[in-house]
Parts: C-alpha cells; sequence; structure tokens
C-alpha cells in the first residue's frame, strides 16, 4: 500500500486508515484481532481510534477499541510500524471534568489513552469536536505541553466548522504553539457540502490532511441500498434514509458504470475519488468483518481520471472549495 506524508509534517502513513470504532461492538475482539491482522499484511499502517469507543453501546463504557487495538500491538510486537491516531473530548469518567477539552481533562484522557493502548507516545491525537466552554488557547497549550513531555506526537482536530479552524491555527501562531496538522470531517460523495462549503478551503490554504471519515455514507455508497427496496431494520439504515434520494441513487449507477469499467466495486470507486481529491491523506475505512475490510482495501492506488472525476461531479453537484 502506497504512503503519503500526513499534511505538511514529514510522517509517512498509508492512504487508507483503519478506523476502530466497531472494534468490541459490531466486531468481537477476535474479529478485530484478525482485521487487525488483515490490514497489516495489506501493508497498513495507519490506525484510528478513540476514547470513548464505543461508550455508548450497552454494556460497554468507552476505551474498549483502545484496548484491542494495545493488546494487538503488545501481543504482535509491531508498534514501532504503527501510526496510531486516537482523540479526545467525550465523557470518560463522572463529574464534570470528566469531558471536554480543558487542561485538566485532556491531561488525563491521554493518560488513560496511553495505558489502554500500551504504548508511552501518541503518533497524531485529535480533539474529537470543538468544546465551546473551553477558550481555544487552554486546549492548544495544553496539547503542546504533551508533545513537549514526549507523549504526543502531532495534533489535529475532528468535526470543527472552518472559522473554528482559522482561530485554532492563528492562536498556535501567535503563542508559538504546535497548530493542528490534520482533520477528520464527515466527509464522502454523499456528503459533501458539509465539509466542501466551509472547512475545505481553510484546510487547503493552510496544508492540513484530510481524514475523511464515513467515507462510505454508513454503507449507502457500498450500494447495498437499491431504489424501491425496503430497508433493513437496523440503527445503521435509519442513518442512510437521508441519501434515499433520486440524486443519491443516480450517483450509485454512475459509480457501478465506472467501476465496471475498471473492475472495481461501488465501494471502491466512492474511495477512489476521496484519494483523487486535494489534500485528502486517508479516508478511513471501517468493517463489521474482515470481509467488509477486504473489499475496501481493494481501493489502494486507485486514482480516477478528470472525466471520471468530473462525471461524478455532474450527479453530486456540489460547489469545488476554493482556497484562494
Amino acid at each position: 500500500m502506497e504512503t503519503i506524508r500526513m499534511g505538511r509534517t514529514g510522517l509517512q502513513v498509508t492512504r487508507l486508515c483503519l478506523g476502530a470504532m466497531t472494534f468490541g461492538r459490531e466486531a468481537t475482539e477476535a474479529e478485530s484481532i484478525v482485521m487487525l491482522d488483515r490490514y497489516r499484511a495489506a501493508g497498513g499502517n495507519f490506525i484510528d481510534t478513540a476514547d470513548i469507543y464505543t461508550s455508548w453501546a450497552p454494556g460497554l463504557k468507552g476505551g474498549e477499541a483502545e484496548t484491542v487495538i494495545g493488546d494487538w500491538m503488545r501481543t504482535r510486537g509491531n508498534r514501532r510500524t504503527i501510526v496510531l491516531a486516537t482523540k479526545v473530548r467525550g465523557r470518560m469518567w463522572p463529574g464534570p471534568n470528566g469531558e471536554g477539552l480543558s487542561r485538566a481533562h485532556i491531561v488525563q484522557a491521554c493518560e488513560d489513552s496511553l495505558r489502554r493502548l500500551g504504548t508511552d507516545v501518541i503518533d497524531l491525537y485529535q480533539t474529537h469536536w470543538p468544546d465551546d466552554g473551553t477558550p481555544i488557547d487552554e486546549t492548544l497549550r495544553a496539547l503542546d505541553d504533551l508533545i513537549h513531555a514526549g507523549k504526543v506526537r502531532y495534533i489535529g482536530c475532528s468535526n470543527i466548522k472552518g472559522w473554528q479552524l482559522v482561530e485554532a491555527l492563528l492562536v498556535a501562531r501567535e503563542a508559538g504553539l504546535a497548530p493542528y496538522v490534520t482533520i477528520q470531517p464527515h466527509w464522502s460523495l454523499a456528503h459533501r457540502a458539509e465539509f466542501e462549503d466551509d472547512a475545505y478551503a481553510v484546510v487547503r490554504k493552510y496544508g492540513l490532511g484530510v481524514i475523511p471519515y464515513s467515507p462510505l455514507a454508513a454503507g449507502f455508497l457500498t450500494g447495498k441500498y437499491r431504489e424501491g427496496q425496503a430497508l433493513p431494520d437496523s440503527r445503521r439504515a435509519g442513518r442512510v434514509k437521508r441519501y434515499l434520494n433520486p440524486q443519491g441513487f443516480a450517483l450509485i449507477a454512475q459509480l457501478e458504470a465506472l467501476g465496471l469499467a475498471l473492475g472495481k466495486t461501488i465501494s471502491q470507486m466512492a474511495l477512489g475519488w476521496l484519494l483523487s481529491m486535494p489534500n485528502t491523506t486517508a479516508p478511513i475505512v471501517g468493517a463489521n468483518t474482515p470481509a467488509q475490510l477486504a473489499e475496501s482495501l481493494g481501493a489502494a492506488g486507485l486514482r480516477l481520471t478528470s472525466d471520471e472525476m468530473a462525471a461524478l461531479e455532474a450527479v453530486t453537484r456540489a460547489p469545488t472549495a476554493d482556497p484562494d
């Protein structure tokens, strides 16, 4: 699997990132280990998780995914070959400081993540979403201190608006603090406007690396949802209802037609579009099973031509962000 520099850093990561949100929930620990092994065997080195994965599932309290990854790295002895990303912000313990981006929460949450991951340093530590109750300079100073302490190498952000990203970058520059080097937005061919009409121009201006999550639009861009078919009774199916419209089905048809010519599936073409967009570092590919992961890994190395990109632009009709 090819690698790319993560944003403007010198760190090399593979162009498909393995997401761990399903670990310990939809995927058992044993299934998660199989997927980690197969991802690594395919040449992947970039793994993304979060401390809260998966606190919302019955019987779980958060930290389960980090624990699975930590146990896997320990048994395989491969920590040095892995680029490890996790996130901070969500509620992890009771009380007013059990969540947020205050110094108190960040420092303790980092220590907890390091312990669960079984490592002494996190390669990419990301703010999971903004915290309006904490000044951005407090957040950035806490993160900068973790870098200087050798506990974090780089910092990134997720679910952040363009104006918030500009503020964070300018505060870091003025105070001489480490800046965000990546952003993790909700971005796919079926979900373009939220990112492209807002933060994308800032990202391109300042050279951040983009690590899109939900690149297959909660499974819609696999092609398993077809016009006229009833939705299955599942939580994930409810999340795709917004895409079940004429434009969405036209997109699926176009992806299928383009993919047939290349011997690629609908989901592989959707990932290939992201891989062909400026500033994309690595889409996050999550999976419930090894078979789902194998299909996503089939997009490795795929780049779409200008004609293919134009065909997909015509059916999605999202404006292209201009960094100038």
